[in-house]
């Protein structure tokens, strides 16, 4: 899927108060080739939570012993998980038109968009946020942007990270820092 042009929505800098946090875990990097093992969805109004979706997936392959160290996902825990064709349908219709949010998120929206496609034959559109793309404005002295990173630069806590989850919270809470950092910063050139 690849290697044909995604219509995916487009990718914005702005500063919403209304959205949609996504996060998945996956069995690799390449969504031709690997397999979505869990998907979460925090919805925001106003900046304050409304909404949650999260649902572990049955993989068809095993999930490998480097990526349950990683995640904290076993096979157990996903042997009676809905697979990806319920999974994916169930999170278009927690999202709806929500601006979608996430760190690193073009990841997640390929992923998404492309099992999405393939189950369903239906294009993920929603225009997302990509939360890496402030760290790197506002935040240039940092070793690196990982999320955890940022997150400890900002003293939020982390344990727990590389579930969906609470992926998508630490996420909301590094775009707020990140959000009101860049606002001050404009201010301050004006």
């Amino acid at each position: 899927m690849s290697e044909t042009k995604r219509r995916k929505g487009k990718s914005r800098m702005a500063f919403p108060e209304d959205y949609c946090v996504v996060d998945i875990e996956t069995t690799g990097l390449a969504p031709e080739e690997c397999e979505i093992i869990e998907i979460a969805a925090v919805r925001y109004r106003n900046g304050r939570k409304a909404a949650v979706f999260s649902t572990l997936i049955k993989p068809h392959s095993r999930i490998t012993p480097f990526i349950t160290e990683l995640t904290g996902i076993t096979n157990d825990m996903v042997k009676d998980a809905p697979d990806i064709t319920s999974a994916i349908m169930d999170f278009y219709e927690f999202a709806g038109s929500d601006m979608l949010m996430g760190y690193n998120v073009n990841f997640d929206i390929n992923f998404l968009y492309d099992n999405l496609l393939r189950c369903h034959g239906i294009y993920l559109t929603n225009d997302f946020v990509d939360v890496l793309r402030f760290s790197r404005k506002a935040l240039p002295m940092l070793p690196n942007r990982r999320q955890t990173t940022v997150a400890a630069h900002y003293g939020i806590e982390i344990e727990g990270a590389h579930r969906a989850e609470k992926d998508c919270e630490i996420c909301n809470a590094c775009y707020l820092r990140l959000r009101d950092e860049l606002r001050k910063m404009t201010e301050e050139t004006d």
